[in-house]
């Protein structure tokens, strides 16, 4: 039986080769360049401070609401002032934080309602739990986010690994 030897097999999986590792350090070398986020200004840096300090106060305030609602079973009016106060200098200087912090101010209103909504016995259906829980831990998650917020830039990847390499070479 004759079989058939395949004429350009290796030469195709060596082109492919090639070609995957040059995406491959185009790709390192888009990330390398990726620029560092601007440092902020020295004012736009305490007002952001300030914001943030004043919308984590608040957030733990409703965080404590929410456990004395788990406790008691009585419905609270959960604070937003200081949000809506601070909102354009979160948006300004930590865009990155500003779209789920104000996602979870923006469903205030319906956990207050799912808080107030009883069945018989003052039971609380499962939806409405789910839902309160879940603002819950997004309110947690809304704290981390905007701490890291004021966590200063890294400069850019590419900086960072020079001024690595010219301080191991320079000692020598």
């Amino acid at each position: 039986m004759h079989t058939k030897r395949r004429r350009y097999g290796r030469p195709v999986r060596i082109v492919a080769a090639v070609t995957a590792l040059a995406a491959a350090a185009a790709a390192a070398a888009r990330a390398l360049r990726t620029p560092a986020r601007a440092p902020r200004a020295a004012a736009g840096r305490a007002a952001l401070e300030r914001a943030v300090a004043a919308v984590d106060r608040e957030l733990a305030a409703d965080l404590e609401l929410m456990h004395m609602f788990d406790t008691t079973r009585q419905a609270f009016v959960l604070e937003n002032g200081q949000f809506i106060a601070h909102r354009e200098v979160i948006e300004r200087e930590a865009p990155e934080a500003y779209a789920f912090v104000a996602d979870v101010f923006e469903r205030i209103p319906a956990t207050e309602s799912a808080m107030e909504r009883r069945g018989p016995a003052g039971s609380i259906a499962d939806a409405d739990r789910a839902l309160i829980h879940l603002w819950e831990g997004d309110a947690r998650e809304a704290q981390r986010t905007l701490r890291a917020a004021l966590v200063p830039p890294r400069a850019a990847r590419w900086d960072a690994l020079i001024a690595r390499l010219r301080g191991r070479f320079s000692s020598r």
